[in-house]
């Protein structure tokens, strides 16, 4: 029973879902400036159904390239057969209920959108996660659950459209270093993913500058916001834990004479995990910080 709970949360990302949650939690904390705790889990159960609406998608039509990156997910895949598709049905029509329960149009274009873009992501007829606009596409994993927030409290300002951004680059870097983790599979079957067409080596070098260039946006919605001093704690703590990380393999990053050895795999994989670690306890801290604000004002 335990290895199929596992599967089963393998194959809708939940961890990834999670992040989502938090992602529209604090969005509604920090859009709706209220602690509308009703409304904030609500939309972050939207987020979250709609993600894993299209996360199980993708991972049916990966089953094939899964069993070279995640060969145990793949295997759960396989197992669950023609009841996959319905599964994401499910989901679906879950995400796009609770949408149209808001009676907001807006919401349910935006759930709607997310949805869409989640089928060009992975379907093989459009199949973008396997050409280089597939950042691109990811920014609408984090920003489309912020949209949905905004819609709902009906706010579209300047900080509101920075958020947006934010949370879009995020999710937009999280897949380069999905990239790297699934460089082998990639790579095999021909996907022109920017880690492929850059190589391995500077495809792992311009995921770790692209992760510095998020942090001043990051700072910046701190100070729009003004979210309290914990926000900026986290950021500074997992900047620098990812930097000693850095800093202790920097030979085995800038030694090209060492071309995309094991080492630099490996070295390649440990960054992907830890950077979505990073992802998610940044959208905790965001979450948190969004509350503390509401709690102390």
């Amino acid at each position: 029973m335990l290895q199929g709970l596992k599967g089963f949360a393998q194959f809708i990302s939940v961890e990834r879902g999670l992040m989502v949650f938090m992602i529209a939690v604090g969005a509604a904390f920090l859009i709706g400036e209220t602690l509308a705790w009703s409304s904030a889990l609500y939309l972050g159960l939207i987020a979250f159904c709609g993600w894993s609406a299209v996360d199980a998608i993708n991972n049916i039509f990966d089953v094939d390239s899964d069993v070279l990156s995640d060969p145990f997910r793949a295997q759960f895949t396989k197992k669950l057969g023609r009841f996959g598709l319905p599964i994401a049905a499910v989901f679906t029509v879950l995400s796009l209920a609770l949408g149209a329960v808001t009676l907001l149009p807006y919401v349910l274009l935006f759930i709607a959108l997310g949805i869409g873009f989640g089928v060009l992501y992975s379907a093989p007829l459009f199949r973008l996660k396997d050409t280089a606009y597939k950042p691109i596409v990811n920014v609408t994993v984090g920003a489309i659950p912020v949209m949905i927030v905004a819609a709902f409290f009906n706010v579209f300002s300047l900080n509101v459209l920075t958020l947006i951004c934010l949370i879009g680059v995020t999710t937009s870097i999280n897949s380069l270093w999905e990239d790297l983790a699934d460089f082998a599979s990639d790579f095999n079957r021909g996907s022109h993913t920017i880690t492929v067409i850059m190589g391995f080596r500077h495809g792992l070098i311009f995921a770790v500058i692209m992760g510095y260039a998020m942090i001043p946006l990051a700072i910046l919605i701190g100070i729009l916001f003004e979210l309290p001093i914990v926000y900026y704690a986290a950021l500074i703590g997992l900047a620098s834990l990812m930097t000693i990380r850095i800093y202790r393999n920097r030979q085995i990053l800038l030694n090209k004479d060492k071309e995309d050895t094991g080492e630099l795999f490996k070295l390649g994989k440990i960054l992907a995990k830890d950077f979505v670690i990073v992802a998610i306890v940044f959208t905790l801290a965001l979450m948190l910080s969004s509350l503390f604000k509401i709690i102390i004002l």
